[in-house]
């Protein structure tokens, strides 16, 4: 509680600045284009330099990497605020210094989800990523609000230091809390240690692949990460049309009430997390939850028309996007060592990320060139789309919607159907296992890869030794599958 208040505290802070930043670009000079690159600078590197981050992560303990976020960027808006006070600040400046945030905010995923089993009992795991997950949809209502207020009432400058003040609140309860840190992780450090002073340390890029190739060397996290990958393209490509599309129909207010229902829907998943803690069979609980989130939030908002039903579709759809995110952080959390998790969460952002502006990059042209023109003259798919969804502005982005969200529910199903997915509670063994000393992961079976197990049973006899060396000595003995 005491690191989720200050991550809460920095993340609303962080959220109004965000805002002031695009006020202060929009005021330069009134261009879409504009706003448009200040949200790449945002986004872009953290879906780049995330799977850097996870392996710097790594390499410190996780009391570092919790400050490194936090104490960037703070340096970045001190930075800020001194040129504003020194009558220096330029509105260009304000793109590299959203770049530096982004880099900074690239370790705060790997670093905090990392840190949850340092900080929670392992059943507890749901409950703290809820509630880390309910922060951040709770900063993206409050944040703009308290960044416009605050504005209108004094300036930008006011804005920088309240967001330094939240930088230095985290920065304190991060020193405050304590971690149980481990004697294997000290030992890793300790090895990792020895690693760089013997010279045969590998390169942070090369620890960096290294999350990915975990991901993808364990069946069951292979199974379920290609699942979301591929879902959450296809949930971005229809997630990107939803606002045009809300714009063209009804305006601007409505878009307001849209945008508003989408963040009390993930603050609400977040207190259901937080009570409920997830589903006991996780793999069939996100699965299933990601139907609900392509029929809610792509299928409904589709074929609804108005703020109230285009509302409740997408909280329904935020609300389970938490828990769905929240009992995937947990698996991680459980199955993963604690040594190569903040790798494992900077492949997971990476991949979940690195989908956003190609699928974004899609969905404009298409719907500007293809469906809306399409939908208007009742041609070619809206042959068959057309009695279903009608023929007025934004039925084109509509349709794109409706063929998404069936889309996704089919890739989902498909997932539900995998056991590897379905099963990976069971199929994949708990941390309570010991790694690979090299870095293989364990298969589904908890046995490393490359790696034949010769500990002893429960009974103390070698699990190489043969069934005829056991009736040489007379014993009885039971095969266990």
């Amino acid at each position: 509680m005491l690191v989720w208040s200050g991550q809460t505290v920095s993340l609303l802070g962080s959220a109004a600045v965000r805002f002031a930043f695009i006020i202060e670009v929009w005021s330069a000079g009134g261009h879409a284009t504009a706003v448009t690159a200040l949200s790449l600078c945002a986004m872009l590197p953290q879906a780049v330099f995330s799977p850097i981050a996870g392996a710097i992560v790594d390499r410190i303990t996780k009391r570092a990497a919790l400050q490194i976020a936090d104490t960037g960027g703070l340096l970045v808006v001190g930075v800020l605020a001194l040129l504003h006070y020194l009558g220096e600040l330029q509105y260009w400046q304000v793109y590299p210094a959203t770049l530096l945030l982004g880099i900074c905010a690239s370790f705060q995923f790997p670093a905090l989800s990392s840190a949850v089993p340092l900080l929670v009992r392992k059943d507890q795991f749901g409950r703290a990523n809820g509630l880390l997950a309910g922060a951040k949809s709770a900063a993206g209502i409050g944040g703009p609000a308290l960044g416009g207020v605050l504005i209108a009432l004094f300036g930008i400058g006011p804005t920088l230091l309240i967001d330094l003040a939240s930088y230095a609140f985290a920065l304190v309860g991060v020193r405050l809390v304590r971690l149980r840190e481990s004697k294997a992780d000290t030992a890793a450090l300790a090895a990792k240690a020895a690693e760089k002073t013997a010279g045969a340390r590998p390169r942070i890029t090369a620890e960096a692949v290294a999350g990915l190739r975990y991901l993808f060397r364990v069946p069951s996290l292979r199974a379920l990460i290609a699942n979301f990958c591929v879902v959450n393209l296809v949930m971005v490509f229809g997630f990107a049309v939803i606002q045009p599309m809300v714009l063209l129909r009804a305006g601007n207010d409505a878009l307001a009430v849209v945008n508003s229902a989408t963040g009390v829907g993930g603050v609400l998943g977040g207190l259901l997390m937080a009570a409920w803690g997830g589903p006991k069979n996780r793999g069939r609980g996100m699965m299933l939850g990601v139907v609900g989130m392509c029929l809610s939030a792509l299928v409904v908002m589709a074929l609804v028309d108005g703020v109230v039903g285009w509302s409740l579709a997408i909280l329904v759809g935020a609300l389970l996007m938490t828990t769905v995110n929240s009992s995937m952080q947990a698996i991680v959390q459980s199955k993963v060592p604690q040594e190569w998790q903040g790798r494992v969460f900077g492949a997971v952002m990476f991949l979940s990320q690195i989908s956003v502006p190609l699928a974004m990059a899609l969905s404009g042209p298409l719907a500007d060139h293809f469906f809306e023109p399409q939908a208007a003259s009742g041609s070619g798919l809206f042959t068959v789309l057309g009695p279903l969804l009608g023929d007025a502005p934004g039925t084109g982005m509509a349709a794109m919607l409706l063929l998404a969200g069936i889309a996704g529910t089919v890739v989902s199903l498909w997932g539900l159907a995998s056991r590897s997915i379905r099963n990976i509670d069971v199929l994949l063994p708990d941390t309570d296992v010991p790694a690979d000393d090299t870095g293989v992961p364990a298969d589904d079976t908890g046995v490393p890869a490359d790696e034949t197990d010769t500990s002893a049973d429960r009974t103390g006899v070698p699990a190489t030794e043969t069934t005829e060396s056991r009736e040489k000595r007379g014993e009885r003995h039971e095969v266990r599958t």
